[in-house]
């Protein structure tokens, strides 16, 4: 039996918090999407195209949550 990490909300979190975006912890993928989106907007956020790409390719171990909030937020933004 194989088991996968998947990426949840706090695994999405600490990605954007590595590229610069201050996100207060126990935020919800919505929220950190949101947050990102306003730095993106405001000053740029260097990476996070390539980030949110990584992501969507490895979307068999991304949870649903984090998807929804990719797709309604930064998708749009960035493409």
């Amino acid at each position: 039996m194989m088991i996968v990490d998947l990426i949840d909300g706090d695994d999405f979190r600490m990605r954007l918090v590595a590229l610069g975006v201050h996100i207060p912890e126990g935020a919800g993928p919505d929220t950190c999407a949101r947050m990102a989106l306003c730095k993106h907007r405001g000053e740029g956020v260097e990476g996070l195209k390539e980030l949110v790409d990584e992501l969507v390719r490895r979307s068999d171990i991304l949870l649903p949550s984090v998807r929804q909030a990719i797709d309604h937020y930064l998708l749009p933004a960035l493409y």
